[in-house]
């Protein structure tokens, strides 16, 4: 069968040139299928047909593909890649000649912004120009107008003139004018019929910048040539990774009497491109590795400073300095030989040609670093670890039409679990949940997915298992358990001071808070059932009671409780809290401070400390007391002179009554006087208290 042959039934169109020494492929791929190519090696016509021999999906995203074939002496091939995958390709691939050979250059075409690309031919297009802006550019340039308006001649510019096209109506035209044997001519270009462009190379640059527009609209592929050297037959390999569909798991999970539950996993892949996979090694990784995406494949270019030439004025007469002695003058000039000497000498050597990437020393180690292990697997899927990552190896090759998808079985066997209920006020006030407690008994890493659970030969629920490690325990809910009614009672209890003390003039006083509450558990199913208890716990809550827990997990604590057929079964559920509060005795009551005198929690020392404070406290309100008698008196002798002042304007003067008012507003002031001294000596007294108080204040610290 011819190679050209092979490739049609391949479902590939492949071309061999003439001398036979290449084979250039091209993969039909549907848009959104982020796999891409999976025929990831094509080889010489005396070449193996290239062969997918491993995938690797992980679930993060991204897949890893590797293809095996062999070449004879020197080779090429050609991948076909969508444009978005070449990021991809660029960041991942990776070649191996397994058997001697060399690996040259893998080329691609570049990818310039297409707006840089149409810049660099003669008549640029870029911003949509119009057709006169089209021919203003191409001023000088020879022209034929087709008829109506038929004429020949050289481009002088396009201009836009106003017009009038009826009575009133004024419209904008361009016009084209040229320069012909007869003089100058314009022609409306809205008239024009059509326009012939006599210069070869410019018409040849317009349509070269129309055929790059029109390649950008194109949902094209870019080729990539891998290029082996070497002599003989050898084998290649091919690897890189590609976006692809995340892998999903699913379980079933059978619960019988007397008997240890059955896990049943399956793995769900897709193959969405549109190459058949054909006994390919499928290993699915599961974790969480970095994955992103870097374009490596648009060039960059660096934007550089414009520098300008700088310009001098007209040289004006010079006038010269001294000169230098020749000895100093023979000295400078030989420094400078040897500096530029120094340099010559230092500069770096031409860089050597690159000869690419040798193969040798792969063909003891076939498997290389990109390969997965294929040891046995003990009945669907082998375990085995990668890093931080975790591998299910099928056991068998796999073999998957293209756009299908498969479930593949890669657990097998009997766990540790114990059947009971679960109960959450949050969850449902009434009733528990069914639910079942697994141990992962398994040697491998359970992915999380949806579990069917399956009571005997009855579908009882669903639920959903997280990631779960080997010998990982794990509560699972799948139903609503209708047979066990919980009630909750709550015992208020009134918060109870514990403690007092003083740190630097704070009260501070611990209180403690109780959260008490019993479950009532009412089963009314013949069998017995046991139930746990989530309680949550929020901060610095302590269990008081029941002193043992089942476990502590998060903010939950769980209680296991056994509850008879028919019966009922109680659990008290106490926590604690302690929490400290703080007051500034500066601004504390007497009252205040005498109920913490009289508590029972205070201590001697605390009630001596205290007993201090009130009595250096009274001395101070006495004092201010004091001061507020004489202030209040000076107030009340200034309102009466005021009034006197004020009859005393009324009154004819020298009369009697004024006589009177005066020696009494005299008398007024000399006690004004008096009192004014008696007011500043009893401030100075409610200072130096209000101060004694402060700093006693400020020392007292008392446990």
């Amino acid at each position: 069968m011819k190679l050209d042959k092979r490739f049609e039934q391949m479902g590939l169109s492949g071309a061999v040139g003439a001398s036979g020494t290449r084979a250039c492929f091209r993969f039909g791929l549907r848009p959104e299928l982020a796999l891409g190519v999976l025929i990831a090696f094509s080889a010489l016509a005396h070449a193996e047909d290239p062969k997918v021999s491993r995938v690797a999906l992980f679930n993060s995203g991204v897949g890893y593909f590797q293809a095996d074939g062999t070449v004879d002496g020197d080779a090429s091939s050609d991948l076909r890649f969508r444009t978005g995958q070449i990021n991809d390709i660029i960041k991942s691939l990776v070649l191996q000649d397994l058997d001697g050979g060399t690996i040259s250059a893998v080329q691609y075409p570049s990818r310039d912004p297409i707006e840089k690309t149409l810049k660099s031919f003669g008549v640029d297009i870029t911003g949509k120009p119009t057709l006169g802006q089209l021919l203003d550019q191409l001023r000088g340039v020879e022209v034929e107008i087709g008829a109506p308006t038929a004429g020949k001649g050289l481009i002088l510019g396009v201009e836009k003139q106003r017009m009038e096209v009826e009575k009133g109506k004024v419209v904008e035209t361009e016009v084209l004018t040229l320069l012909t044997d007869g003089g100058m001519r314009t022609f409306k270009l809205n008239e024009v019929g059509g326009i012939k462009i006599n210069d070869p190379k410019i018409e040849s640059e317009l349509k070269k910048a129309l055929l790059t527009l029109a390649s950008a609209h194109d949902a094209d592929k870019k080729t990539v040539t891998l290029n082996f050297a070497g002599k003989g037959k050898r084998r290649v390999r091919v690897g890189y990774m590609l976006e692809a569909p995340i892998w999903k798991t699913s379980y079933r999970l059978v619960l019988a009497d007397g008997k240890k539950p059955y896990l049943q996993g399956w793995a769900t892949v897709e193959n969405t491109t549109e190459e058949d996979w054909k006994d390919v090694a499928l290993s699915l990784v599961s974790g969480r590795p970095i994955s992103f995406i870097m374009d490596l494949y648009t060039p960059i270019y660096v934007p550089r400073p414009t520098e300008e030439l700088e310009l001098y004025a007209s040289l004006r007469p010079p006038t010269y300095e001294g000169g230098v002695p020749a000895e100093a003058a023979e000295m400078a000039d030989t420094r400078a030989k040897r500096g530029t000497y120094a340099f010559s000498q230092n500069k770096p050597a031409a860089p050597r040609a690159a000869t690419g990437i040798a193969g040798r020393g792969a063909t003891n180690r076939e498997t290389a670093a990109l390969a997965f292990n294929d040891s046995s697997v003990e009945s669907v899927a082998t375990a085995e670890k990668a890093g931080e990552l975790f591998a299910y190896d099928i056991k068998t090759p796999v073999s998957l039409k293209r756009q299908q998808s498969a479930m593949l079985p890669i657990v097998t066997a009997e766990i540790e679990g114990e059947k009971l209920s679960i109960y959450n006020p949050a969850t449902h006030v009434k009733y528990p949940l069914n639910g079942i407690e697994i141990t992962n008994t398994t040697d491998l890493n359970l992915m999380q997915g949806p579990v069917t659970v399956f009571d005997g030969s009855t579908y009882a629920g669903d639920a959903k298992i997280p990631d779960l490690r080997p010998k990982e325990k794990r509560l699972m809910a799948y139903a609503l358990d209708l047979a066990v009614e919980v009630t909750q009672t709550p015992q208020t209890q009134p918060e109870e001071l514990v403690s007092l003390r003083i740190a630097k003039g704070t009260l501070i006083f611990k209180r403690k808070y109780v959260d008490s509450r019993t479950y009532t558990l009412k089963n009314k199913d013949s069998k017995a059932r046991t139930v746990i208890i989530e309680q949550p716990v929020f901060g610095e809550w302590t269990l008081i009671e029941p002193k043992d827990v089942y476990e502590r997990a998060g903010q939950l604590y769980r209680f296991k409780v056994n509850v008879p057929a028919n019966a009922t079964a109680t659990q008290k559920v106490v926590l604690e809290r302690t929490a400290d509060e703080g007051i500034a005795m500066s601004s504390m009551g007497l009252d205040t401070i005498d109920f913490y005198v009289r508590s029972r929690v205070s201590s001697p020392a605390l009630k001596k400390a205290l007993s201090e404070l009130v009595a250096k406290r009274v001395a101070m309100d006495s004092a201010q007391r004091k001061l507020s008698e004489i202030e209040s008196q000076i107030s009340t002798i200034d309102s009466e002179q005021t009034r006197l002042r004020e009859n005393i304007k009324a009154l004819p003067p020298g009369s009697d009554i004024v006589r009177r008012y005066l020696t009494k507003l005299d008398s007024q002031e000399t006690e004004i006087e008096k009192l004014r001294s008696e007011a500043k000596v009893a401030r100075a007294e409610v200072e130096a208290k209000r101060h004694a108080v402060e700093a006693f204040l400020l020392e007292l610290s008392v446990e």
